[in-house]
């Protein structure tokens, strides 16, 4: 299961660059997880400032 981002991102970044695996990118308004990409380790989880992003 892949984490996923809502609507909370305030584009900071700071999930993408703790993803070990580059699942996360910049999407329309907020970054967006990748689901075939993402191994669901939660190392995003913690480094979101807002709490925007959650396992699915």
């Amino acid at each position: 299961m892949a984490h996923k981002i809502s609507d909370e991102c305030i584009s900071c970044g700071a999930c993408a660059a703790a993803c070990p695996v580059n699942a996360i990118s910049e999407g329309d308004g907020k970054y967006v997880v990748d689901p075939d990409v993402c191994i669901d380790c939660g190392a995003c989880e913690g480094e979101c400032p807002t709490g925007a992003v959650k396992a699915d």
